[in-house]
């Protein structure tokens, strides 16, 4: 059961990926040309005259490309705020777990205070600072997401820093540096990784959110949270408006949960017990 989650979770992950490369080549129109004249037309599986798949906006606009094209926007934002919380929390994980001391103690400090805070909250209130828009919101999520990543790196790293290879790499006096760049680091990989893959929906979703409340992805930018609040005025003409992107956005997240969950099984041992 476990296997059949995992390579689940990839194939949802592999169509997620295909569809955000190759969005240019699937599909069938340009995510901002409008034909007024064909504001809220059905699907063609409702009405066969019709030349779109899922129908279209308010504006006339394909909404089967804007999906598409929402899958690059997704994938590039969910990417760049964990690159940014990962090389933030790993760089304080590393130092407060291999210093140790005072460092530690205001490193723990300000990661618990960043822990504590609500996310939506901090999240809502760095948007207020910085001004709303696609990055800024980007920018907002790694700021309060980082905290994770920095309490399981400190964890690892105080078991890694007495082990008798690091141990040996001290004795014959290689700088701190090098020894948590060439002894340290690479031992924790595994957990990064684990984390990172966790952490990544998470990130798409309060992207999403924050563009739901109009605070992320400018018009005409396919954001799916963006399509979500603006297809829930024409529920009643479109329904599709609406549950195509929260579709588009439950099979992004389900595939990373799932692939995930299966990568932590895979490196954990404890986890095989």
């Amino acid at each position: 059961m476990r296997s059949f989650s995992f390579m689940l979770g990839l194939a949802l992950l592999l169509l997620v990926s295909m569809a955000a490369i190759f969005a240019d080549f699937i599909a069938p129109d340009g995510y901002d040309n409008i034909i007024i004249e064909h504001r809220l037309r059905e699907p063609s599986f409702v009405d066969p005259t019709s030349p779109y798949l899922l129908g279209a906006d308010q504006f006339g606009r394909d909404l089967f490309s804007r999906i598409i094209h929402g899958s690059r926007i997704a994938m590039q934002v969910g990417l760049i705020a964990i690159a940014i919380q990962t090389v933030i929390g790993v760089t304080l994980g590393l130092l407060s777990g291999y210093f140790g001391g005072k460092l530690d103690s205001v490193i723990m400090f300000i990661t618990d205070l960043t822990w504590s805070i609500p996310p939506m909250i901090l999240a809502l209130a760095i948007v207020a600072a910085i001004g709303p828009g696609l990055m800024n919101v980007v920018i907002s999520i790694a700021i309060i997401s980082w905290a994770q990543f920095a309490r399981i790196v400190r964890s690892k790293t105080q078991s890694i820093k007495n082990m008798p290879f690091v141990e040996a790499a001290r004795a014959i006096g290689e700088s701190h540096f090098s020894i948590i760049v060439r002894y340290i680091l690479p031992n924790l990989l595994s957990p990064i990784l684990v984390v990172a893959t966790l952490a990544l929906p998470t990130a798409i979703l309060s992207t999403s959110a924050l563009s739901f409340m109009g605070l992320g992805a400018h018009p005409p930018l396919p954001d799916w949270g963006r399509m979500l609040s603006d297809g829930i005025a024409f529920m009643r003409q479109s329904p599709l408006l609406a549950i195509a992107p929260g579709v588009a956005l439950v099979i992004t997240v389900l595939g990373f949960n799932l692939a995930g969950e299966g990568l932590r099984e895979l490196l954990d041992p404890k986890m095989k017990l």
